[in-house]
């Protein structure tokens, strides 16, 4: 009842100060569990993402444990689907969670850049992404937000049709590490082939 409430008081509030146009809407999956993918802009792109598909589909995030040492800000996160994630090391913790919450046919929500862009260009992704959607086996729904966030002027978000990325085939670590990167920068790319000033190029 709370994620509802909240998510439709941040509906109207980026509906009025951002004047949001989705672009792509029936891609969403119906069916749960499935893991949106995004670039990442600015601290309000999960607020975005949350508005940008029905209600019905409540996303969890992980977010960075420091946002949860204030006691009623820590109760507000958890009451919306954020969970605590240790950015500096990896946080096996927040991992179980994220699957746990894919078995719960729940939808997460991630960037696999991992901290937002200071220029607005898409960075270099990190594994992790990549490893959850493999190792979980869900579909994968690739999520582009094209600032720049300027109050009252339209800002675009365009999502992309659902993909399966493939199961891992290693012998050794190097080759996990390197097929782990290759759908990295396949979850990256989906997410580039929507933002109009990659494919206009």
């Amino acid at each position: 009842m709370l994620y509802q409430i909240v998510r439709l008081i941040l509906l109207i509030a980026v509906k009025v100060l951002y004047r949001t146009k989705i672009h792509g809407r029936e891609n969403i999956p119906r069916r749960k569990p499935f893991i949106i993918c995004s670039n990442h802009l600015n601290w309000l792109d999960p607020v975005v993402i949350v508005t940008s598909v029905p209600g019905s589909h409540q996303v969890h995030f992980m977010a960075k444990k420091e946002l949860f040492s204030n006691f009623i800000f820590s109760y507000l996160l958890r009451k919306v689907g954020a969970f605590p994630l240790k950015r500096k090391d990896a946080d096996y913790a927040a991992i179980r969670k994220a699957y746990q919450l894919l078995q719960d046919r729940q939808v997460l929500g991630l960037f696999p850049e991992g901290s937002r862009s200071k220029s607005g260009r898409l960075q270099r992704p990190y594994n992790g992404a990549a490893l959850i959607a493999v190792r979980s086996g869900v579909p994968v729904l690739p999520m582009a937000i094209a600032g720049p966030y300027r109050l009252f002027k339209p800002l675009h978000v365009f999502i992309g049709p659902p993909f399966v990325l493939p199961p891992l085939m290693y012998n050794h670590k190097e080759e996990k590490k390197a097929q782990l990167e290759e759908m990295s920068h396949l979850i990256m790319g989906q997410i580039r082939a929507l933002l109009p000033e990659y494919s206009e190029n």
